[in-house]
């Protein structure tokens, strides 16, 4: 028996049934990061540089947080993206240094069968922010949009339901003065592929990969189609969609923290170091097909 996870099932399909493009970049990688041919930079942020940026927001962001405390607001950011995307590395960058007594995160597990007979939006209703707090969400109700919508955990009915639900599910929360985020992280197929090849052969890594994303794999253009109609269906001007090609995980997590930054008049803001929201690699759904 195989010693990696899911009996060495992410090796196989890298060998046995990926694409022939997806295989050849991830062997002319050799590990590295893979930029898509159609990716805006030659190359991934330099580290320096990196590193400089994200202390200087991560600064803002400790701003925020005392703004947000000391006049009662609101913040709520959604985090959505394929297996891999880098969600949890930029909810870890946005929490590193801000105090988890008024922010946290929040990742809820499979529902429960009690669970599983409410209203579909009831158990995200009681994970929105008190005042004072912000509260960032790895994956949250867009589950039903796309993952369930795969792999048939739920039915077309309450798919449409949820559609159907969703606008005003939003729209009063931001009515009664939530201030909400959604951002999607999108990464090409070999770059998926080339970090679930990375976790699953790092003992340290390994416990983040699920059997889901492994079954996912073979599901690429099914989530692609569930992908498109979901941005598209829910992207509304009280709650935009903000689509970030996130190959480079450095400038992902950036142009993250600066779209929340950017968006908000808190106390001591630095105009100079947030407003510089990159057009190439941050925008609306349609660059989910760039």
């Amino acid at each position: 028996m195989s010693s990696l996870p899911y009996d060495g099932a992410i090796s196989a399909f890298y060998k046995k049934k990926a694409p022939a493009s997806v295989r050849a970049a991830i062997k002319e990688a050799n590990g590295k990061p893979i930029l898509n041919s159609t990716y805006p930079y030659p190359e991934r942020m330099d580290r320096r540089e990196y590193e400089d940026t994200l202390h200087s927001l991560q600064i803002e962001l400790v701003k925020l947080q005392a703004w947000a405390q000391g006049t009662g607001e609101r913040i709520a950011i959604v985090f959505e993206g394929r297996d891999t995307a880098g969600k949890g590395g930029a909810i870890k960058r946005f929490m590193e240094h801000m105090n988890p007594r008024s922010a946290r995160v929040v990742a809820l597990p499979k529902p429960t069968d009690r669970e599983a007979t409410q209203w579909y939006f009831q158990r995200y209703i009681q994970q929105m922010p008190s005042g004072g707090e912000i509260n960032l969400f790895d994956r949250s109700w867009y589950n039903r949009g796309v993952v369930e919508r795969v792999f048939g955990f739920c039915t077309p009915a309450e798919r449409q339901a949820f559609f159907t639900q969703l606008p005003d599910f939003e729209k009063l929360l931001v009515e009664d003065g939530v201030r909400l985020f959604k951002i999607w992280l999108n990464i090409s197929q070999a770059e998926q592929l080339n970090r679930m090849l990375a976790r699953e052969g790092d003992p340290l890594k390994q416990w983040k990969l699920s059997k889901i994303d492994v079954d996912g794999l073979q599901y690429w253009d099914e989530y692609s189609e569930a992908i498109s109609e979901t941005l598209h269906l829910t992207h509304e001007i009280y709650a935009p969609w903000t689509v970030i090609r996130a190959d480079d995980k450095r400038r992902a997590r950036i142009a993250a923290i600066r779209l929340v930054l950017s968006q908000i008049d808190y106390s001591g803001k630095k105009e100079k170091i947030v407003d510089k929201i990159d057009p190439a690699i941050c925008g609306g759904p349609a660059l989910i097909h760039a």
